[in-house]
């Protein structure tokens, strides 16, 4: 949903508090400021995050400064990946309105959204959050939140995993040149999803062509069908 002065995506919670340990995370809802743990966490949470400042700022809109839509992607799979919610703030202008470079950023957003949001709403983690070479770093909090440059280095190498009752999904923060996606936490034999796996979706696009090797699920994907990240579904 979109407000006033922010974009609403996942779930939502009554109170939010910065700075929470275990125990207390149990009562009321971690807030995590401009970023997000690096595992999943078991209570539900939240990220406040913006595209640009948190008021209006001119210097960041001339300077071409905001986050492009496919950062804010990123950030909301691996946030949903970890049992989290995102709650993004649009800056808006005095006269309440936001810019032209914000509004292509929202039309960018609801572009993905509205062929991948099955992937987002009503989902919830899988035993694993992802893989790839920011899932295996050790990427901490600074003070209240603060690490979301993360994201600016995620690419196709970056997967991360959500669920419902019957599909996993598969979200690639981004096309591989040649086609080739290979998820190694899907080989053949693993430990999390023990069915075998033949067929593969892509949403917008439909059944791909996939095989399971030692190596993980090599899966052939098209020309790329949107400019942020494919996204996979697979029966359970």
């Amino acid at each position: 949903t979109i407000s006033v002065s922010a974009f609403l995506l996942n779930r939502s919670s009554d109170l939010e508090i910065k700075i929470l340990d275990e125990e207390q995370r149990k009562a009321l809802t971690w807030d995590v400021e401009r970023g997000a743990p690096n595992e999943i966490i078991p209570e539900p949470w939240q990220t406040c995050n913006c595209i640009g400042g948190w008021h209006y700022n001119t210097d960041i809109y001339e300077g071409n400064g905001y986050k492009s839509a496919a950062t804010v992607v990123k950030q909301l799979v691996d946030i949903v990946s970890k049992n989290g919610n995102l709650l993004l703030s649009i800056p808006l202008r005095a006269d309440g309105t936001y810019d032209d470079r914000e509004a292509r950023i929202l039309d960018d957003l609801e572009a993905w959204m509205s062929v991948n949001k099955e992937s987002i709403f009503g989902t919830r983690p899988w035993v694993r959050f992802g893989e790839g070479p920011v899932a295996e770093k050790a990427i901490k909090l600074n003070a209240q939140g603060f690490n979301d440059g993360q994201y600016s280095n995620m690419n196709y190498h970056d997967i991360r995993f959500n669920q419902t009752g019957k599909y996993l999904y598969v979200t690639a923060m981004g096309w591989p040149e040649d086609g080739r996606l290979v998820i190694k936490s899907l080989a053949k034999g693993n430990k999390y999803f023990r069915k075998a796996i033949s067929t593969v979706f892509l949403l917008g696009y439909g059944k791909l062509k996939a095989r399971q090797t030692a190596e993980g699920l090599c899966v052939l994907l098209p020309k790329p069908t949107n400019k942020i990240a494919p996204v996979l579904k697979i029966t359970k």
